[in-house]
């Protein structure tokens, strides 16, 4: 492919490719066109509607979801303001609720009772989406070393298997997700890629752009286009290598222009305004034919690659990079950190200068399950191309099934006519001294809650999914009594604690909210900071927690929670203009909304990190990935004592793990010597022959079998030898014309071209206990594989 670069005026570089826009909001998801022949979305019309629960269930259930967090009194004003509601407005409200999802049902127009309250709650508030809406993941290194430390390379590899993931939607090719062989609901997905939320003065906008085919560049706060599908027939038009070039051009040209001019004129950083400033800044854009013309291309372009010019010094400052962007600042105090190398009203792919790669996604419309679907579909792909080159080698071309199948017809190579021109082009904004001065506040804004913010990251290793089934506890409900177990060690209280769980078992569900903090869990709370409590109390007291936990969690999934039954009431009560019921200006009600301990479970093996901001001033956010032996957890708040809480947790971690039966008995005795070995081995009694044990690592040893008799007796044990040179040959003296002593061991060099196997014998065992003789072991232990299994949803 050709590398010239083409510099052009916006309407100029993409003048026939503009998409159209067929959705102007979130809710119009459910008109979409589905193809006869659609895989993605076969399933969309069998899922069943979320269900309204029984308002009398609710309104019951509302008092034991705050009575681990309340006292007595509190509790019996929970209780009275529940039943004056159910005895009051509720039934009204409850009726008006069901007529209004009838009502959407029939016209088509609603996909569940509370999906367009819930969208509202997203893209009404004025805030800015940055640390209060978009979440982000950091991805785990690639395999490919040649690719893993090269940003290029790694942005390149990332960015082609999206493409081909956006080309798969297109079709509706993509294999839907599954739960235990029921299929899940997809509509997230025609939000995920080509769309973009628009800043609108009283209540954004998502539009969809189904045209979609080209990729936005953010390089140096400047932003470039390529197209990378082809418009007919939605196919790849470049390949990896394509990609690389591309990107390598971009950066050379990126980096003609002055640090000083690319930061004052960084137009990204509007996006992280609070969204009413965002809008009035758009609008004044937009005044002028070619930001308009330029602004549309940004909003219609599949997702924004990033590449920033950071080296992220350690794993606390990856995931705050990820979150948020950094904050530096020159010698002329003009800030040149990458908090202005954003846009984040798209799903963004960050690409940092030493590989470090993840995702910033605008969250009103598509939830972490959809994001993290199209994580591990790239990532793998990655993982996928990687093993093609080494089994193509040896095996042949096809050997390896990829999870990503898209047609690719490169159009540096077209040969049917048609052409495409995937030349990078740079869009030109014409910037106003105003619109400076608005690039500059948003800038100093941003950074006010960058500074103020706390993100650290805690990658425990003691143990993890595994050893929590072995146990008998469910991953998830375990993990969750750590967040509060620690938070109480910490701070002697357990507060409101929020957890997401998803109800895309339904059509058009998103989440539910699980209320953690359960009588139960501060009973586990109160024996476990107890000091005369015991190691059995304590575990009981845990293992009745997590049951209810999952329990209440199960509830969730099946659309029977609290949280939005109350606030899709509330929304009807105000939708139709009524006098706001006393039960939502309660305490009980504020107590409920003010979110403490924000938390979230998404993650596989693709994932290093996830994590998000606190909801409220005086918050965690908290979001966790349950590996087979491991946790990590990524921890933010403002400036509060974040990471003295991550190392409570630890602690908590470690505590927790001593009442855990371990995966393995094996242990290793504390000889220091050999003659100690000798001596011990001959203590023991006779046992069966054994070769080989589980361990706590996952690891399997291989070592020489004992006889059931004796140990002078003649054992042969056969290794399996690498293909180096210089293995080492450990036999008996007894060997035909060695000058070794007899009855010592004798030392013999061999290469890889005189053997592939070798035979130790040894007639006798006696030397281990002479303090004579000093031999060298070599301890050859297997690695072993390891799985991981979905957590429940």
């Amino acid at each position: 492919m050709n590398s010239l670069y083409s510099d052009t005026t916006p309407k100029e570089a993409i003048a026939s490719q503009l998409p159209r826009t067929t959705s102007t909001n979130s809710n119009n998801s459910n008109n979409s066109t589905q193809s006869n022949t659609s895989v993605t979305f076969a399933a969309q019309q069998n899922l069943p509607r979320l269900p309204i629960p029984d308002l009398e269930v609710t309104m019951r259930k509302f008092p034991a979801v705050l009575a681990g967090i309340q006292d007595e009194e509190q509790q019996a004003e929970t209780k009275r303001v529940a039943l004056e509601f159910l005895q009051g407005p509720g039934p009204i409200l409850q009726q008006a609720l069901i007529d209004y999802e009838r009502q959407g049902f029939e016209s088509g127009d609603l996909g569940s009772y509370v999906e367009e309250f819930w969208n509202e709650s997203y893209l009404a508030p004025d805030a800015s989406v940055v640390l209060n809406l978009n979440p982000y993941f950091c991805l785990s290194d690639l395999p490919d070393p040649k690719t893993a430390k090269d940003p290029l390379r790694c942005a390149a590899s990332l960015a082609f298997s999206s493409i081909k993931i956006a080309s798969l939607l297109k079709h509706e090719a993509l294999p839907p997700d599954v739960f235990r062989g029921k299929p899940l609901c997809m509509d997230q997905f025609r939000a995920l890629l080509g769309s973009s939320r628009v800043a609108k003065r009283n209540c954004d906008e998502v539009n969809v752009y189904p045209d979609s085919q080209h990729v936005i560049v953010l390089c140096k706060n400047q932003f470039y286009s390529f197209a990378a599908l082809w418009p007919s027939t939605g196919h790849v038009a470049v390949d990896e290598e394509d990609v690389l070039e591309i990107l390598r051009a971009i950066e050379l040209h990126a980096s003609q222009t002055l640090p000083e001019e690319a930061s004052r004129n960084a137009i990204g950083v509007l996006t992280s305004a609070a969204r009413s400033e965002w809008a009035d800044a758009r609008n004044e854009l937009e005044l002028n034919p070619k930001n308009a013309a330029a602004l549309h291309i940004i909003d219609s372009a599949l997702f924004v690659l990033v590449l920033d010019d950071f080296v992220p010094p350690n794993i606390h400052a990856a995931g705050a990079n990820m979150l948020h962007g950094t904050s530096l600042l020159n010698e002329d105090n003009l800030q040149v950190g990458t908090c202005l190398n954003r846009w984040y009203d798209k799903l963004q792919l960050i690409v940092c200068k030493d590989g470090t790669s993840g995702i910033n996604f605008e969250h009103s419309t598509i939830d972490g399950h959809t994001a993290l679907r199209f994580v591990s579909d790239m990532y793998a792909e990655t993982i996928i191309t990687f093993a093609e080159t080494i089994v193509d080698l040896i095996h042949g071309r096809g050997r390896i099934q990829h999870i990503v199948e898209a047609t690719i017809r490169r159009a540096a190579t077209a040969t049917n006519g048609e052409v495409l021109d995937v030349l990078p082009k740079k869009i030109l904004f014409e910037v106003s001294e105003r619109m400076q001065e608005r690039i500059y506040f948003a800038e100093t804004s941003l950074c006010d809650d960058v500074v103020s913010t706390d993100t650290f990251v805690l990658e425990f290793t003691g143990f993890g999914m595994a050893l929590m089934k072995k146990n008998n506890f469910s991953p998830d409900s375990f993990v969750q009594m750590s967040i509060m177990l620690a938070y109480y060690k910490l701070y002697g209280k357990l507060v409101c604690t929020y957890e997401p769980v998803l109800t895309k078992m339904f059509y058009h569900g998103r989440t539910e909210a699980m209320r953690s903090a359960t009588p139960q869990v501060r009973e586990l709370c109160e024996i476990w900071c107890r000091k005369s409590s015991t190691t059995r109390e304590k575990l009981q007291a845990l293992r009745v927690a997590t049951i209810e936990h999952a329990r209440l969690v199960k509830d969730c999934a099946i659309g029977m929670g609290v949280d939005r039954h109350l606030f899709a009431l509330k929304c009807i009560a105000e939708r139709k203009d009524m006098a706001m019921p006393a039960f939502f200006q309660s305490q009980a009600w504020s107590m409920l909304n003010h979110t403490i301990l924000s938390t979230s479970n998404c993650g596989n093996p693709a994932l290093r990190l996830f994590g998000f901001g606190p909801v409220v001033p005086d918050g965690f956010g908290i979001g966790y990935i349950i590996k087979d032996h491991g946790v990590s957890y990524s921890v933010s708040s403002k400036h509060r004592q974040t990471l003295r809480y991550v190392h409570c947790l630890e602690a908590t971690l470690k505590a927790m793990q001593e009442l855990l039966t371990p995966m393995s008995n094996v242990r290793v005795e504390p000889r220091t010597s050999l003659r100690h070995i000798g001596e011990y081995m001959q203590q023991q009694p006779p046992s069966p022959a054994q070769t080989s044990y589980d361990d706590v690592y996952g690891e399997t040893s291989s070592y020489i079998p004992r006889s059931p008799n004796k140990l002078s007796e003649q054992v042969i044990h056969e290794h399996a030898v690498g293909v180096g040179d210089g293995e080492l040959d450990l036999s008996n003296g007894d060997n035909q014309g060695s000058n070794s002593t007899p009855g010592r061991p004798r030392l013999e060099r061999r290469t890889s071209k005189q053997f592939r196997r070798v035979q130790t014998r040894t007639r006798s065992l006696d030397f281990l206990t002479d303090p004579n003789v000093q031999v060298a072991l070599d301890f050859v232990a297997g690695e072993q594989g390891g799985h991981y299994e979905e957590s429940t949803i």
